[in-house]
This record gives structure tokens, C-alpha cells and sequence, in this order.
């Protein structure tokens, strides 16, 4: 295996190990509450042998392993550090992880606006347990971690954990040890918990620990892994037809805008835009596309001027609003005539003024060049996002 380093929550390291080849589909692996990233060295071999780029990570960092007595993580701060993690792989991966690693990947998807991960496989780790299983598991000579320490009273979680499963929407596999006085309970409380589960039981005598079966757990794990995230991705989607231009274009993430001008009348016009792009610096020149079939389009031919909005991330209501076909959009907005004449909204994240450089035709849009005259914005505030048909947010790594 090869060593990395991610950066964690707080500016922590947390070490990882990676084996394989980088283009196939990424397992991330987290290991449970007491044990070490070497409990998973055979399902890693199998993976990797059976396509799949493996990484493996400790979510405490080197520095509360090496000194545990300095301070204990909390169970939010390893939920965010996974989170930190996951933004900086280069791709989505199936996460499969044990009793705590499993809760901790639980609550990072459930919780997340969007999606951070392909599936998940947790092992042993219900969203009830009052314990952590590999604590007891730890008492059978196996890898065991002796600086390890529950940090966290898992029962005060149980809520959370219930409506994080609720809301994790990949693929997700519960793999239950068969173990008879409480198999039935721990499978009833996770299909009450998250319907839309798969469970797979695996005969052990105590809680399962993926090494002592390993055959029939990488069999069972691979098996899902080709049904639900398989080697080969889905058939690329070719043409030149309006629909298929239409979601190509859409794969790529752009922010959103309001143009804005002043009929010759005085009556403000706004559209929201996501067509819009810096053009130079010296002179500063930005550019914006209008479609022919706007009934706006006559002022924007005419103007001398306009403004582009660019919106945060409370301002979907006004993406909508601007999109709508209500008569009076700027009854409902704050806005006010810019020094350049054309109407800003001033609690915008940005708002450029311009006057009007060059018209182009762009086919059924017509292409409008801006000189920018002046431009504010607000540093403290996060982008409205659009992609794939959908707003979305910023996700700092």
C-alpha cells in the first residue's frame, strides 16, 4: 500500500493508505472503534484483485493515536473530518465500514445536502447499539487497538442516527452477523429505520468481524459492489439533438444571475441567467447570453446598460422568482438604480454594473459584451449553484 495524507477537520492530518489502480471505482474503507486500518488488509487484496482502487484511512490522526491522553475526538468532529476526506477524493466511493466507522459514515451521508458517495456497506453497527461490538470483539485476541476509547454515549445518538439512515439515498447494504439472540431485532430495527435497505446475514458466533469469514464477506461484498456501482460505467449518452446538448452543457456547474436593465420607460427587467462569463481583465469585459425568445430581449438589444447579480445561496427564491411569470418580479426584491443606470440588487453576493461594449449573434441567443463600470460584493457569503438541472451549494473541502 501506498501512504497519504488528507487534510482533516481542524487542519488535523489524517493518514490513509491507497492500493490499486486510480482509475477504477474507489472503496474507502473505515475500520470500527478499537481496531486498526491492517483489519481490513485481506478484504482490500480481494478488492483490488477484483478491480477496485482501495483506500483505507484512521479518522482520529496520527496525533490522538500516538498521544490518546492529550484530547478525545468527538463523534461530530470524525463525522466531519470523513466529510473533509470525501472532498478530496477524485471520485465518489462505495464506503464500507464497521460498528463506529459505520455510524460515522452514516450520519456524513444522511446529513450531507449532496451526494458525497456512491453506496455504503456498514458491518455490525445498528443505529441502537448501546456499545460498540468490536469492544467486545477486542476481548478475542484479534487486532485490537489499546489506545482506543469510546468518546461518545452512542445511545443519546440514537435519534440522529435514525434519521440519518432515513435519508441516505445510494445504494446501502447492512451485513448482520447470524447471531441468534438478536439477528431478528438488529434486521427489524434497520428496515424500520431505512426501508429501502439491503440486509445480508452472515452465520458468526459473536459480531461479525469481516476477517474471520472473509470468503463469504468479499463474496457478499462484491457481489453488491458489481450490481451497484460496477467496473464498467454506464454507456456514454451521444448526439446532437437539443435534449442531449441540453444535459452535456449541464455537467457543467455554474453559479447563477440576475441581468438586469431599465426599459426606456424606467420600468426595471430582470431574467435569471446561468450564461454568463468573465471575458478580460484590460479592458474589463464580461459577457452574457440572452435568448431570442425573451420578452425581454428588446430592452437588452437597446440598453446602454445593464447589471449582472450574482446570487448566494439564500437567494433561490429569487432564482425562481426571476424565472416565474409573475408580472412584477421587483415588487418582491430590494433593489435600487446602480450608479450605471441599470438596477442592482444590492444584497446579492456580487453585483457588476456595465455599460454595453458589442451585441453578437449567437444563434437563438444574442451574446452581450459589458464593460464593467463598478462592482461590489460580499466576501462573508457562499454561491447559489446550478448543475445537472439542479441549485446546489458549495462543499469546502
Amino acid at each position: 500500500m501506498t501512504s497519504m495524507n488528507f487534510r482533516g477537520f481542524g487542519n488535523a492530518t489524517i493518514k490513509g493508505e491507497t492500493v490499486g489502480d486510480a482509475d477504477d471505482p474507489t472503496v474507502l474503507l473505515l475500520h470500527g472503534g478499537g481496531r486498526t486500518q491492517e483489519a481490513w488488509t485481506d478484504v482490500a487484496r480481494a478488492l483490488v484483485t477484483a478491480g477496485r482502487q482501495v483506500i483505507s484511512i484512521d479518522l482520529r490522526g496520527p496525533e490522538f493515536i500516538e498521544s490518546p491522553g492529550t484530547r478525545r475526538l468527538t463523534f461530530d468532529e470524525l463525522v466531519e473530518g470523513l466529510r473533509y476526506v470525501l472532498s478530496q477524493l477524485s471520485s465518489r466511493p462505495t464506503i464500507v465500514a464497521t460498528s463506529v466507522g459505520g455510524w460515522v459514515a452514516c450520519a456524513a451521508l444522511g446529513e450531507s445536502r449532496a451526494p458525497v458517495a456512491s453506496g455504503l456497506v456498514i458491518c455490525d453497527a445498528p443505529p441502537n447499539f448501546d456499545r460498540d461490538p468490536q469492544e467486545e470483539a477486542g476481548n478475542g485476541g484479534f487486532d485490537w487497538d489499546p489506545s482506543y476509547e469510546i468518546t461518545f454515549d452512542v445511545s443519546d445518538m440514537r435519534t440522529r442516527l435514525e434519521a440519518a439512515a432515513s435519508n441516505v439515498t445510494v445504494p446501502l447494504m447492512f451485513v448482520a452477523s447470524r447471531h441468534a439472540d438478536r439477528a431478528e431485532d438488529v434486521c427489524l430495527s434497520f428496515h424500520q429505520t431505512a426501508p429501502n435497505l439491503e440486509v445480508v446475514e452472515i452465520a458468526t458466533a459473536e459480531y461479525l468481524n469481516p476477517a474471520e469469514r472473509l470468503d463469504l464477506f468479499n463474496a457478499v461484498l462484491l457481489n453488491f459492489l458489481e450490481q451497484k456501482d460496477p467496473r464498467t460505467p454506464p454507456d456514454y449518452i451521444a448526439g446532437s439533438d437539443s435534449r442531449t446538448l441540453r444535459n452535456a452543457m449541464g455537467c457543467f456547474a455554474t453559479g447563477i444571475t440576475i441581468i438586469t436593465a431599465l426599459r426606456s420607460d424606467s420600468t426595471p427587467i430582470g431574467l435569471t441567467a446561468n450564461s454568463f462569463t468573465s471575458v478580460s481583465l484590460d479592458p474589463p469585459l464580461l459577457l452574457v447570453c440572452i435568448a431570442k425568445s425573451s420578452s425581454n430581449l428588446v430592452t437588452f438589444e437597446q440598453t446602454d446598460s445593464f447589471a449582472v447579480n450574482v446570487l448566494h445561496i439564500g437567494q433561490q427564491p429569487t432564482s425562481n422568482l426571476f424565472t416565474s411569470k409573475s408580472g412584477d418580479r421587483f415588487s418582491h426584491v430590494e433593489w435600487r438604480v446602480g450608479e450605471s443606470g441599470a438596477p442592482i440588487l444590492p444584497k446579492s453576493l456580487a453585483s457588476i454594473e456595465c455599460s454595453t461594449h458589442a451585441r453578437y449573434d449567437g444563434g437563438d441567443h444574442i451574446i452581450l459584451v459589458g464593460k464593467v463600470e463598478r462592482a461590489t460584493f460580499d466576501p462573508r457569503r457562499d454561491p447559489l449553484l446550478y448543475f445537472s438541472g439542479k441549485y446546489r451549494r458549495l462543499h469546502l473541502g
